[in-house]
């Protein structure tokens, strides 16, 4: 058996050189049907690309706006409460420097969200209150939120806060103006304190700006009367890390939940949902049209060579290698077109990085984002294959019936 080995890699790579040969008897039809397979595949990996970098903006961003991780009581993530901080954290400190000591943990962040109303004096507007610690806020997330007026929150002072800048507008609120924040307490009661803005921010939702107020936690448990937050923020070293150390750290904690940001991010799964569908209907779209030209082509190249596969089988040689051949062609033809679509996709990609392209505002939202293509390695070899073999089986299944033919029927073909 080993000995035919040789043999038999000489035969295959004399059929692949015949099959080669071919491909370059009718250049024209040979160009078009690379140029299909390129264009598909390009088509393929471009809206492909795009997903993947959609989805890993989405990502990141939930990320970074609730960390990896959220550790709070089970009932706090049900958003149920008669009180506020009813399910609050009281040990914040205590969990923070234990979540701390796992490797994988960057920064754990306290969070302290209220509701209530804010006033000028003359006209009050409900407010969403977040209570951070600021330094270490900006230092873990970056720049999450767009300063339009004023500056960012400071770590050492209190009762200053940041207005979304719908909820400024509204309030004619600027810069160094007082207001006041009013909000139940978690004893049921009515509390009222005053702050000065610091700043006038932006999170690119409208929705959010019309009614976001930032503040520090100490200020946020002063309003409430409280010493509670209501959960605990965890980052990571990476994302890779998030279920290995929820895992860990929910044996560590049975007593509370972990939630991922995942879970924490309906918008990212949303969106990931739709766009699988979107750009799946269009992979097989893309598919069938490489398809049906690669067959046309391929049935045009079979029937005038019906005569030359004729003579072929008078001399001896079998269905299954003049088939096999064919296929070779549609092989190295849709081989070349992959290649040369994977090129055209790495071009745009790169391109997109020196000159950027600014995408409109998605629905919901008030900026823009970059337009960017995402090179998977995994997305790039697996559309690759997919064309390849489509064009392939697409040559073979054109040339089945013409080269089982009679070998007469086949020599008097007109």
């Amino acid at each position: 058996m080993n000995a035919q080995m040789p043999a038999r890699m000489n035969a295959l790579l004399a059929w692949a050189r015949f099959a080669w040969l071919n491909t370059r008897r009718n250049r024209r039809r040979s160009l078009v049907t690379v140029a299909i397979a390129a264009l598909g595949t390009a088509a393929i990996l471009l809206a492909g690309g795009f997903a993947l970098s959609t989805y890993q903006g989405l990502a990141e961003a939930s990320a970074r706006t609730t960390g990896h991780l959220v550790l709070a009581h089970a009932a706090q993530f049900d958003g149920f409460e008669d009180t506020p901080l009813q399910h609050g954290l009281t040990n914040a400190e205590a969990l923070r420097q234990r979540l701390l000591s796992d490797p994988a943990v960057r920064q754990v962040l306290p969070r302290v969200e209220f509701g209530g109303l804010i006033s000028n004096g003359d006209k009050s507007v409900i407010m969403m209150g977040v209570g951070i610690e600021p330094d270490a806020e900006f230092a873990v997330k970056g720049p999450f939120l767009t300063v339009e007026a004023g500056r960012e929150l400071a770590g050492t002072e209190r009762g200053a806060v940041m207005l979304g800048a719908g909820l400024a507008r509204n309030l004619k609120a600027q810069p160094g103006a007082s207001l006041t924040l009013l909000a139940g307490t978690t004893e049921g009661a009515m509390n009222a304190l005053d702050v000065t803005v610091a700043g006038i921010v932006s999170t690119g939702v409208p929705e959010i700006d019309q009614r976001l107020v930032y503040t520090d936690v100490a200020t946020a448990q002063r309003l409430l009367v409280t010493d509670r937050v209501s959960s605990l923020g965890v980052f990571l070293d990476r994302m890779e890390a998030t279920l290995p150390a929820r895992a860990r750290l929910g044996a560590a904690l049975p007593d509370l939940a972990l939630r991922t940001w995942e879970e924490q991010a309906p918008f990212y799964r949303s969106v990931r949902a739709l766009y699988n569908r979107i750009f799946g209907a269009l992979g097989l779209i893309i598919g069938v049209i490489v398809v049906v030209v690669v067959a046309n082509a391929m049935a045009m190249s079979v029937i005038e060579r019906t005569r030359e596969i004729g003579t072929l089988r008078a001399l001896g040689t079998r269905p299954g290698q003049l088939l096999q051949t064919l296929a070779m062609e549609g092989l190295l033809l849709g081989a070349a077109g992959g290649a040369i679509g994977a090129a055209i996709t790495g071009a745009v990609s790169v391109a997109l990085q020196v000159f950027p392209v600014m995408m409109p505002p998605p629905p919901g939202r008030s900026t823009g984002y970059p337009l960017l293509i995402t090179l998977d390695a995994g997305l790039m070899l697996a559309t690759l294959g997919l064309v390849t073999t489509l064009v392939a089986l697409a040559s073979a299944g054109v040339a089945r019936r013409t080269v089982r033919l009679p070998v007469v029927a086949a020599l008097g073909h007109v």
